[in-house]
């Protein structure tokens, strides 16, 4: 993975303070380590205007350092060359984590402007570093050598790691062809920021609202409660609004009896981007698609895919449709079935209409009650925001040893984030966690973990993470507290998962460190940690009644087992369908001018897509490959539930918290980073590769 400056714009955070400083101040807060408890951003002394000032003398900085390696007059050696450039750029790589690591939660015009401006800039030097033929030179003579020098295996690693990053960037490529990549580089850096804001944009201008109280038949008082919180908020009292945030536009599709408003609101939501106005995604997609193929074909490759397969566990795209088909096959005559039940429900209530996808959610809650007498209204009291994350940090003592100890006073970027310091059983440090889980306009959509400092040695001393977690979950309102759906519950553990793959992370070199993984083994720590989340052992530590205190009745925890593979064919359906459609973009040969919306048309028809559901992600908001780090990689979740649902055997089988499987999990896999070959981890954690059969189970395909 290269380590360099250009952070993933999927994991982009803002930070807009007020405090002036003379000019000659700007950005200098960066130059050093930051003054503060356990090195935190001290995010109240920061502002806007520190940032590009800080960029420019970061990016000057580790010029000079990569000319000092260049010219050392010393033969090239492990140390004076491949650790050298692993630890060049730390100013850049500060305020990189500051500036792109709060982008995503609070973004603004200004912050756009920046981004966009330092995008070519930030782009320009990377390709300064991975085009520059002296700095390979001797990088490539220690590959060659590799065998002689003495190397370990995570030393080895590095180097072989950065060999590829330089091959991989175009260093093989003749000038003219370089000077044509910088220029390619440049353009993708550019469109795909523009896709992240055009979809934040699109996001934020939609609300429905809703002056008649009638037209909120069904909606849980809480849903109500929230929405009528927003529209406040939005200067019209005595209404309610809606939003294409997900914890307002969900429970509007599974609760609101009115079936135009929920199509309104529903399609909307999956317009993002297709709407032919200045936000329009179409043309952006168009002309990423060509300039991936175009890079791939460059530096040899038949398809992007290609290349992003060689440096995953899949490795070839034929590989990843595998699993994708056969999962598919499982999938697609599951969802009919229940599309079949969802339409007989209808037509028994004499609904004159056929099943359309703004129908699905609303009638799988009412087929959910009828056949397991569950409603997750019922369940939503036991789950607390606070008790849910209780609840995690109470399974990573159990498994781990590890506590959290919530911090006061420290500085944070936002008044609704917290700050914990995590301690290990025996009481030393381990890492600072940050949580932020309440939608804001200017946050991006959806949930991620990142760092504002990774681990690392440094001279002996081993730096310990700065790691965050951020969501858009279900806020309070003056009737409760936040209360999470169940699929909140999740995503908080998922997230939780990739938290402690950065936390644990001990290994020596930056570039290895936490979850500089290969994508489709990083998602492993964050969806195992999803099988302890409703573990009635678990449930019983953290799922409490909000007002009572009472812990959750085995009678509802029974229901909730029950009903754990309900519609999982429209689940695995409508992810697997992403998925495809993203390797169809991918492993297109040449380049030519695509009709996005036909394009997605014939993806889903090529592979009998039922018209009741449509993917999980249509492509004009397809944040994951189009201006995230998932591109040819959305199958990554799939595949890392092939190595998750393996994983967690040991414990289903001597007890999930059982100490000698989280010794072996936390040694071989969250503390590991990239310091050896995933699979190798793997198969030191498992003792063999992992059978997919458990896949299955879990999704109730197969018993």
């Amino acid at each position: 993975m290269k380590k360099l400056i250009i952070l993933s714009l999927s994991i982009m955070m803002l930070i807009s303070c007020t405090m002036n400083k003379d000019s000659a101040e700007k950005g200098t807060i960066f130059y050093s380590e930051f003054d503060t408890p356990f090195g935190m951003p001290p995010f109240e002394k920061i502002t806007n205007d520190d940032f590009k000032p800080a960029f420019e003398y970061g990016i000057k900085q580790q010029s000079e350092e990569i000319d000092s390696i260049v010219n050392n007059p010393e033969a090239p050696t492990f140390e004076n060359t491949v650790l050298a450039l692993d630890n060049s750029g730390a100013i850049l790589t500060r305020v990189s984590r500051v500036f792109y690591g709060l982008k995503g939660a609070e973004n603004n015009d200004t912050i756009q402007a920046i981004a966009e401006e330092l995008s070519p800039l930030l782009s320009e030097h990377s390709d300064n570093i991975y085009l520059n033929n002296k700095l390979f030179e001797r990088i490539n003579t220690l590959h060659k050598d590799s065998a002689n020098l003495g190397l370990n295996t995570e030393q080895y690693r590095l180097l072989d790691m950065y060999y590829k990053d330089f091959v991989r960037s175009g260093i093989m490529l003749n000038e003219e062809q370089k000077d044509e990549l910088r220029e390619i580089n440049k353009e993708l850096s550019a469109l795909t920021l523009r896709f992240g804001n055009n979809l934040l944009k699109e996001t934020n201008s939609f609300t429905l609202v809703v002056d008649n109280e009638e037209d909120l038949a069904g909606l849980p008082q809480g849903v109500v409660s929230a929405a009528a919180e927003t529209a406040k908020a939005k200067d019209m009292d005595g209404k309610w609004a809606f939003t294409l945030h997900k914890p307002s536009w969900l429970p509007f599709l599974q609760y609101a009896d009115k079936r135009e408003l929920r199509e309104k609101l529903y399609k909307a939501m999956y317009n993002r981007g297709d709407n032919d106005n200045e936000f329009d995604n179409k043309k952006i997609i168009n002309k990423i698609v060509n300039l991936r193929i175009q890079k791939a074909n460059m530096l040899g490759y038949d398809t992007h895919a290609d290349f992003v397969m060689e440096e995953r566990m899949a490795k070839t795209p034929e590989n990843v449709y595998k699993l994708l088909n056969e999962v598919w096959n499982y999938a697609v005559p599951q969802a009919k079935k229940e599309a079949a039940e969802l339409q007989a429900l209808i037509d028994a209530e004499g609904g004159d209409f056929k099943l359309q996808s703004w129908d699905w959610w609303y009638y799988t809650e009412k087929l959910r009650e009828q056949k397991f007498a569950l409603n997750e209204e019922e369940l939503k009291p036991y789950f607390q925001m606070e008790n849910v994350r209780e609840g995690v940090f109470a399974t990573a003592n159990k498994l781990y040893g590890l506590n959290f100890n919530k911090l006061e006073n420290v500085p944070v970027y936002h008044p609704e984030v917290e700050a914990y310091e995590v301690t290990d059983s025996d009481g030393s440090h381990i890492a600072i966690f940050y949580t932020d889980y309440f939608p804001r306009p200017g946050k991006n959509a959806g949930a991620w973990m990142s760092s504002f400092r990774g681990q690392r040695i440094d001279n002996g001393e081993n730096i310990r993470p700065l790691i965050y977690n951020v969501g858009n979950f279900t806020r309070s309102t003056p009737e409760a507290p936040s209360l999470l759906t169940l699929d909140e519950v999740e995503t908080l553990f998922h997230e939780f998962g990739h938290a402690l793959h950065g936390m644990l992370s001990n290994v020596n070199y930056s570039g290895l460190s936490g979850t500089s993984v290969p994508r489709d083994f990083v998602e492993l720590p964050s969806q195992v940690m999803e099988h302890w989340a409703f573990h009635p052992e678990v449930l019983k530590l953290y799922a409490k009644h909000y007002e009572t205190g009472e812990v959750i009745p085995d009678s509802l925890i029974e229901k909730m087992d029950a009903a754990s593979k309900f519609n999982m064919g429209f689940i695995t359906t409508e992810f697997t369908a992403a998925a495809l459609m993203d390797m169809d973009y991918h492993t297109q040969k040449e380049q030519r001018e695509f009709d996005v919306r036909d394009f997605e048309k014939k993806s889903m028809a090529k592979i009998g897509l039922i018209d009741e559901i449509i993917p999980r992600y249509r492509s004009t908001y397809f944040s994951h490959i189009f201006s995230g780090g998932y591109s040819a990689g959305y199958y990554s979740y799939l595949w890392s539930e092939v190595l998750d649902a393996d994983a967690f055997q040991p414990f289903a089988e001597k007890g999930i918290f059982d100490q000698e499987s989280a010794k072996s999990f936390r040694e071989n896999i969250l503390s590991k980073g990239n310091s050896e070959d995933p699979m190798e981890l793997y198969k030191k954690y498992r003792g063999a590769e992992p059978d997919p059969i458990y896949l299955l189970k879990n999704r109730g395909f197969v018993n």
